[in-house]
C-alpha cells in the first residue's frame, strides 16, 4: 500500500513530463511557450507588484515609471462594490451578498439537498430583496440607485433559480405526446433562443412599458429580472432536455412496470439521472448568466462591470481604466473558476455515490 501512495503521484508527474517533452516538436513548443510566457510575463508582474503604488493619490500614479495604480481601487472599492447605493446603508448589499454566498455553499453540498433548502430559495431571496429595497429596514432606497456586486449577484442567482421551474415544464412540455402543448413549448423556446439577450432587455424597456397601462408599469430592475429569466428558462429547457432524452426508455418503462406513475418515475428515477448527466452544461451556462449581466448597463442598470467602468469617471482618478477592469474581471474569474471547479466536484461525487 505505501508503494502505491510513492508511485502514484510518480506516475502522475511522469505522465506530464513525457506529454511536454516526448519528442522534438513537443519539446520546441514547450520551451516556446515557456519564453513566450516569460517574455510578456516579466513585465506584467511588474506592472502589477513590483511598480505598483498601493497608496496616495493620483499624482502618486502619475510618476514616470510607476505601475498599476491600486490606490485607485482602494479609493473606489466601495463604490465599484456597491455603485449608487447609500454609503450609511451599504450594511444592507453587504448582507445580501453574504446571504447568497451562504445559500450557494449550503446548496452545493449534496448533504443539505432537501425539500426544506428547496423552500428557502424563494423566501430567501424575497428577504434579501427587501432587504435592500428597504421594506424592511427603512428608509427605502429606489433600484436605480443599486449597483454594484449585489446587482450581478441578485440577477443572475435569481434569474437562474426561477427559470429552473419553469424550464423544466418547457422541457417535459416539448417532449410531451399532446400536440398543442408541444408546440407551444416549441414556439416559446425556439423564439427566445433566437433572439439575442440585449433585445429582450429592450423589449423589457422600451415595448413592455407601452404595452402596459401607467400604473400597472413594474419596476426597471424587476421588467429586466423577468427577461433574463424568460430567456434563461428557454436555453435551459433545452439542456434538460437534452439530458431527459440521454436515458433508455427501459428507465421509465422499469419503472412503470413497479407501479410508480408519470410524475412519480419522472422525479424518482429519470430527473435525478438526466440531471446528474447535464451538470456541466448547467454550470457553464449558469457562468454565461453571470458574464451577461454586464448587459444591464445599456439599458441603466449599473452591474460590477458598469460601476467599474464609472469608477474612472471621477475627476480626481481619471484614465485608470485598466486597473478598473482588472479589479472586476478577477471577480468575474474567481467566481467562473470556483463554479467550473465546483463543477468537476460534483461530478465526480456524484458518481461515486452512483458506482457504491
Amino acid at each position: 500500500m505505501s508503494e502505491l501512495q510513492v508511485n502514484v503521484p510518480r506516475s502522475h508527474r511522469r505522465y506530464f513530463i513525457n506529454g511536454l517533452f516526448d519528442s522534438k516538436s513537443n519539446a520546441i513548443v514547450t520551451m516556446s511557450s515557456l519564453v513566450i510566457l516569460l517574455w510578456l510575463g516579466t513585465p506584467l508582474v511588474r506592472w502589477a507588484s513590483g511598480a505598483a503604488i498601493w497608496s496616495g493619490t493620483a499624482s502618486n500614479c502619475g510618476v514616470v515609471g510607476a505601475g498599476a495604480c491600486w490606490a485607485f481601487i482602494a479609493s473606489k472599492f466601495r463604490f465599484i462594490i456597491f455603485g449608487f447605493y447609500p454609503p450609511a446603508l451599504q450594511w444592507r448589499p453587504t448582507l445580501a451578498i453574504v446571504g447568497i454566498c451562504l445559500l450557494l455553499s449550503l446548496s452545493a453540498n449534496p448533504r443539505y439537498w432537501s425539500s426544506k433548502l428547496l423552500l428557502s430559495w424563494p423566501i430567501a431571496i424575497l428577504l434579501l430583496w427587501f432587504l435592500m429595497a428597504g421594506i424592511l429596514v427603512p428608509p427605502v432606497v429606489p433600484t436605480n440607485q443599486w449597483g454594484g456586486l449585489p446587482i450581478t449577484l441578485l440577477v443572475s442567482v435569481i434569474g437562474l433559480v426561477t427559470a429552473f421551474p419553469i424550464a423544466l415544464l418547457l422541457a417535459f412540455a416539448r417532449r410531451s405526446s399532446m400536440g398543442i402543448l408541444r408546440t407551444l413549448a416549441v414556439v416559446f423556446i425556439e423564439c427566445l433562443r433566437g433572439v439575442p439577450l440585449i433585445a429582450v432587455l429592450y423589449v423589457a424597456m422600451l415595448i413592455l412599458p407601452m404595452a402596459l397601462p401607467s400604473e400597472a408599469l413594474l419596476d426597471k430592475l424587476l421588467r429586466a429580472q423577468i427577461g433574463i429569466t424568460l430567456f434563461v428558462s428557454a436555453y435551459l429547457a433545452e439542456v434538460i432536455r437534452a439530458g431527459l432524452q440521454s436515458l433508455p426508455p427501459g428507465q421509465m418503462e422499469a419503472a412503470y412496470s413497479l407501479g410508480l406513475g408519470y410524475w412519480r418515475t419522472n422525479q424518482l428515477v429519470v430527473l435525478p439521472q438526466a440531471m446528474r448527466a447535464v451538470i456541466p452544461a448547467i454550470v457553464n451556462l449558469a457562468i454565461g448568466i453571470l458574464l451577461n449581466t454586464s448587459l444591464l448597463a445599456v439599458i441603466g442598470i449599473s452591474d460590477l462591470l458598469n460601476t467599474g467602468k464609472m469608477a474612472t469617471a471621477d475627476p480626481a482618478w481619471l484614465g485608470f481604466y485598466t486597473e478598473a477592469f482588472v479589479f472586476t474581471g478577477a471577480i468575474y474569474f474567481t467566481i467562473s473558476f470556483v463554479a467550473s471547479r465546483y463543477s468537476l466536484w460534483l461530478e465526480r461525487r456524484l458518481a461515486a455515490g452512483q458506482n457504491h
